[in-house]
């Protein structure tokens, strides 16, 4: 029913709700203590509840009224007495710290540091070496093989994730890496980051000296789909038919100049010595390199520009030309991989041409695009055999390259 004003002193009644006398002024303070809801609850939450425990104490009340006002709430699980006197003892001897969390052993674990430790090591290991037929270990195989080992009793995969992750162990993940077999990797390494750092044999290089990366990029094909690609959307991603046709394959020769950001390539119908020989031609008849004191040209050993042989045809060619090779399978020393991987992420991927002149066009074209806004790239690998630090780590770090036997697998 609606409530009506009245004298001080009378009672406004409403609906499912208790009201004092009208002007009638509250307390300021309840002697009952404040419980913070759960779930919102702070660190430093119990040990204000039970402070307020101690105040209800403070005015002589007993500990049956002091259970049922604050503790018996909040604590329905243990003896609501027996909580009150510890409360009222610890606020008495040794004020708000003395009423924090006390250590608590929790439940009792189900595994002991030994069988823990045999988990890991476990996971550190091979499958192949333990008799799995399995190439790498996952959380429920090592819980099974565990478990039918008896190193455990049954043993949940989630637990052991629990554990490997203590390790930042992921026996589920691989690397690939490449032996290194050139007994001169040093040296050549060397040579090629000097050249980034515009030095050559110890001697800067001079404004009139420049440095060309150059290599192949081979079998662009052109795939024609089957159905059209469908532009993305709202909430859809651009769409490519699977199914293709294919439309042949061409080779991209790319020059990169690494100190001015100027790319020179051309397409040809295959790799060699001749469609090599063009890409130089293309460089070294333009300024400023036909003018030039000295041009590097550093390359991979592919059959194209591969030995001595390589050099002397450039030499005789050019005279101006130094031809640089970069170590044994060591083809990302080579800058213009790097431009590489920039046309396979924008123009060849997700490949969808009608034919090799579209091909063509779509490269000549990016290639001028690139020109227009390109920067050196930040190459921050240094030769470190240059600095103290290296110097002190210099047989550890270089024990690998100093192998010249055959491989200890038997692979050539």
């Amino acid at each position: 029913m609606p409530a009506r004003p009245g004298a001080a002193g009378a009672v406004i009644r409403s609906p499912g709700r208790r009201c004092g006398p009208v002007g009638a002024e509250r307390p300021q303070h309840s002697t009952r203590p404040r419980r913070t809801p759960r779930g919102r609850q702070t660190p430093e939450a119990p040990a204000e509840f039970r402070a307020g425990v101690v105040s209800v104490a403070g005015r002589r009340a007993g500990g049956v009224r002091i259970s049922r006002r604050a503790v018996a709430p909040a604590v329905a699980a243990r003896p609501a007495d027996h909580y009150t006197q510890n409360c009222e003892d610890g606020g008495s001897r040794g004020g708000l710290p003395a009423l924090a969390d006390c250590r608590r052993s929790g439940r009792p674990a189900r595994f002991t540091p030994v069988q823990v430790a045999e988990a890991k090591a476990l996971a550190c290991q091979l499958p192949a070496e333990t008799g799995a037929p399995l190439s790498r270990w996952s959380c429920p195989e090592l819980a099974a093989e565990l478990t039918a080992r008896g190193v455990t009793g049954p043993v949940s995969a989630s637990t052991v994730g629990r554990w490997l992750r203590q390790e930042m162990i992921k026996p589920w993940q691989h690397q690939s890496w490449i032996f290194i077999r050139d007994p001169d990797f040093r040296a050549k390494a060397q040579r090629v980051l000097d050249l980034y750092a515009r030095t050559f044999e110890d001697v800067p290089l001079g404004a009139d000296e420049y440095v060309v990366s150059a290599d192949e990029k081979t079998s662009i094909q052109a795939r024609c789909r089957c159905h059209p690609t469908l532009a993305p959307g709202a909430a859809r991603a651009m769409r490519v038919n699977h199914t293709y046709g294919r439309g042949g394959a061409l080779a991209y020769l790319a020059a990169y100049d690494v100190h001015h950001a100027k790319v020179f390539g051309h397409t040809e119908a295959r790799t060699g010595i001749d469609p090599f020989m063009a890409l130089v031609t293309q460089v070294m008849t333009q300024e400023p390199y036909a003018s030039a004191k000295r041009v590097f040209w550093i390359v991979d050993n592919g059959s194209s520009h591969r030995g001595k042989k390589a050099a002397d045809r450039l030499a005789v060619a050019f005279p101006t030309v130094v031809l640089v090779h970069t170590p044994v399978h060591a083809s990302w020393l080579n800058q213009v991989e790097i431009y590489f991987s920039v046309v396979q992420r924008k123009v060849v991927s997700p490949n969808d041409f009608t034919n090799l002149t579209q091909v063509r066009d779509r490269l000549r074209g990016f290639e001028d695009r690139y020109n227009a806004t390109a920067q050196p790239f930040q190459w921050r690998f240094r030769s470190p055999w240059r600095s103290r630090r290296s110097r002190r780590c210099r047989p550890r770090r270089m024990s690998r390259c100093s192998w010249t036997g055959p491989d200890p697998r038997g692979c050539s």
